[in-house]
């Protein structure tokens, strides 16, 4: 057996895994999803802090940085369901504070990047791991008829992960088979134009399945809008998910690097399992709660 075979079925058994345990956490319990997400999250923070740290001249504190990160996530976790009020966010706003006044103590070289790459790391992990909350803790009509109730629905948040793998196989297939024009040569060579569009038809594709599979109303939204509302849902994902791939693999560039990890074998680390993630869920909660706004007030 080729190394290239073995590779494959490395990959192959890695991403079986990965979906199984991903969905199972995500559907079966808001208790399990706190904890996956609460480790990604955790991980992914560490991970992006080491890579950054392997430059001599930068030095990121991992620790306080990563544990602001998850605290972020589960706070908004909190707040989403309602458990903890907006003082919640106050310990997050010390440990900022904190990251940003230590560096006038410690005399690092470069301490306005390590001031960089710290805030970075909130705005690039932080922040889009903890509006994943946004998707999975919905507010609907209570059932007494008064007021609104939350409720954990874990479809918003799976069909995102659809519709980025539907996107990253079809953008794969297609792009083999018709790729001409780059898509984005100086960041990226492999992905081309037509690769891109392939990957997008058939997420859409997947989202008028989901539509018609949706027993729930995941979106919110009236019957006779749904189909329409999941394939706009797509299309968003899809952009912005091919945006976080070129972004990571912009700093990949930067950086030097060619995997930001290896705890995944045969596809690296968690940046580079969850790069098409990280900007597709800030935009996916952006388009919902956008649409619900202009719904309303029709």
């Amino acid at each position: 057996m080729t190394d290239k075979q073995k590779n494959f079925i490395t990959r192959t058994l890695t991403s079986i895994v990965f979906v199984v345990v991903l969905v199972g956490c995500i559907y079966w319990h808001p208790l399990t999803y706190a904890v996956l997400f609460g480790a990604i999250t955790a991980m992914t923070a560490w991970e992006f802090c080491t890579i950054v740290n392997r430059n001599a001249e930068l030095q990121v504190n991992r620790f306080i940085t990563t544990v602001s990160c998850v605290y972020l996530f589960l706070a908004v976790m909190g707040y989403n369901l309602q458990m903890v009020g907006s003082e919640a966010f106050i310990p997050y706003l010390v440990s900022i504070i904190y990251l940003m006044v230590s560096e006038l103590y410690l005399d690092n070289k470069n301490s306005i990047y390590n001031w960089a790459f710290t805030m970075m790391c909130q705005m690039y992990v932080a922040v889009p791991f903890a509006s994943i909350n946004s998707l999975a803790f919905i507010n609907v009509p209570s059932q007494d008829g008064f007021g609104v109730e939350t409720v954990y629905n874990p479809i918003l948040v799976i069909s995102v992960f659809i519709f980025l793998w539907c996107n990253d196989a079809g953008a794969y297939c297609v792009g083999s088979l018709l790729g001409k024009h780059k898509l984005f040569p100086r960041i990226s060579p492999a992905k081309t134009w037509e690769g891109s569009i392939g990957g997008g038809v058939i997420a859409i594709i997947a989202s008028i399945l989901v539509a018609y599979l949706d027993p729930t109303g995941a979106t919110g939204f009236a019957d006779d809008k749904k189909w329409l509302t999941w394939a706009g849902l797509a299309v968003i994902v899809v952009i912005f998910g091919t945006w976080g791939d070129l972004v990571e693999s912009m700093l990949k560039r930067k950086l030097g690097i060619k995997d930001s990890g290896h705890i995944l074998p045969g596809h690296g680390g968690m940046l580079d399992r969850f790069d098409s993630s990280i900007l597709a869920f800030p935009a996916a909660v952006v388009y919902i709660y956008t649409l619900q706004i202009v719904m309303s007030n029709q």
